[in-house]
């Protein structure tokens, strides 16, 4: 009888080992999925160059109020006059870029290319690039490239004009440099992979590296966020 017993404690003992270690692989992957999908109620604003996040109340004085991305007038491929009017009531994603750079640019391209296939039957959600030397891309240029990438014009905005207005968009609404602290005019080359992220109401709501899948894929996300808010 006693080895009946030992055998039995030694069930046992397996058993709860065997339980315990399926109740903490249950628990991981639960914990993982979690942390994939869980996202907070609404988005936080931005209003300056260190992206500190404000937890601000949609529809409320304080967002009214809050730092937005202000008018503009730039052309696009189509030879096309671009304003905020153009994103009226509209969620979008904007970058900075040119034509001919041989560095990162291709690769920003391509994963806004994947955000204009993933948001492609989305008419609230709309990209815009910035050309950051305007002199060179004319209107020709941006269309020969627009036609090269699959750049689909009424989804996708490629925008040249005043070179000033663009250098002030981007390093003080946008705030797509990382330079904290170091001062710069327009004569200093605008060379960014960010993305911003604007909502319907003119305001940031996040920004992301354009060359990161990781980030990009959280980019997508944030924006069904914001489509919650609409």
């Amino acid at each position: 009888m006693h080895w009946k017993k030992k055998l039995y404690n030694i069930n046992k003992h397996i058993y709860y080992s065997l339980l315990i270690s399926i109740l903490l692989i249950t628990s991981c992957k639960d914990i993982g999925r979690n942390q994939e999908t869980s996202r907070v109620e609404s988005l936080p604003y931005y209003n300056e160059a260190s992206f500190t996040p404000n937890w601000l109340i949609p529809n409320t004085e304080d967002e009214k109020t809050f730092h937005i991305i202000p008018d503009f007038t730039l052309i696009n491929q189509k030879g096309d006059t671009i304003t905020q009017r153009t994103f009226a009531n509209k969620i979008y994603i904007a970058d900075f870029f040119f034509t001919s750079c041989p560095g990162i640019c291709p690769k920003m391209t391509a994963n806004m290319t994947m955000l204009q296939e993933e948001f492609i039957n989305d008419s609230d959600i709309l990209l815009l690039s910035h050309s950051v030397t305007p002199e060179y891309d004319s209107v020709p240029v941006l269309q020969k490239y627009a036609k090269a990438k699959g750049i689909l014009e009424h989804k996708w905005h490629l925008v040249t004009g005043d070179r000033k207005q663009i250098y002030d968009l981007g390093r003080n609404y946008y705030f797509v440099e990382e330079d904290l602290g170091v001062e710069k005019d327009e004569d200093d080359f605008l060379h960014t992979e960010n993305f911003v992220l604007i909502d319907n109401n003119k305001h940031i709501r996040g920004i992301y590296n354009g060359l990161n899948k990781a980030s990009i894929a959280q980019l997508i996300i944030d924006v069904k966020a914001l489509k919650s808010e609409l």
